[in-house]
């Protein structure tokens, strides 16, 4: 399942390009020194990252309880049944987004301080730019997280969503370096067209994989906890 989160995140690139893509058109690079424009580039990746990766521990946390009572197989089937139903019922992107309204305040903050670290051309601002630009609200990056929750572990759930960001640099890099190169053309309309399947897909494994059919890798048995019968008396 990891690999889905750097597919997702590759695929989901050329949706970024509307959503993140004005903020890397906008980030203070150098102009004339290419080494450092990149290096810059990189910083900004380095703090998207840094933030996937608390999102994916949060979340973790969260995963993590449903493991210990046991309901990470029925959270596996509900999550991939509420992917699909995204995809196919518009009106739940509705309520998603009527879900996150009470965190937007915080969400305008976020934003407000990102503007003006845009205006800023220090080394560090790089790092800041990509850190508040990893919490701002993106369909694909919950799609993600509903990945992060489902995972066997803390640790396992903050390396999907950096998994997910790191699917995400190549393009958002080669944006920054030749911005109009996908600019109307007909692969990032097809890629988009891609993306709703391949969440459908992304969701009938995680429903497989809370079913625990036995098949390897896919729908593994959950295992049975052992409890030992037998007893010492001293």
């Amino acid at each position: 399942m990891l690999v889905s989160a750097f597919i997702l995140g590759f695929l989901g690139s050329f949706h970024c390009i509307g959503m993140c893509g004005p903020i890397a058109f906008m980030l203070p690079v150098h102009k004339s020194n290419s080494a450092k424009k990149l290096f810059q580039v990189l910083l900004y990746h380095s703090g998207r990252l840094l933030a996937y990766g608390m999102i994916g521990f949060f979340f973790g946390l969260l995963g993590k309880s449903f493991h210990i009572f046991n309901l990470q197989q029925g959270l596996s089937i509900i999550i991939g049944i509420l992917m699909i139903l995204i995809v196919l019922v518009p009106a739940i992107k509705a309520k998603k987004n009527t879900f996150t309204r009470p965190i937007y305040y915080a969400i305008t903050k976020v934003k407000a301080t990102l503007g003006h670290n845009l205006q800023k051309k220090t080394t560090d601002t790089f790092l800041t730019i990509g850190f508040l630009n990893g919490f701002l609200p993106c369909g694909l990056v919950y799609m993600a997280v509903f990945g992060a929750i489902t995972s066997s572990n803390i640790l396992q759930a903050s390396l999907y969503m950096i998994l997910f960001g790191l699917g995400t640099i190549p393009l958002m890099t080669t944006i920054v370096f030749a911005n109009n190169l996908f600019k109307g053309t007909w692969i990032r309309q097809r890629i988009q067209k891609m993306i709703p399947i391949f969440i459908i897909v992304m969701g009938l494994l995680f429903i497989l994989r809370g079913m625990g059919l036995g098949i390897p890798y896919v729908s593994p048995k959950q295992a049975s906890p052992i409890v030992s019968t037998n007893f010492e008396c001293h």
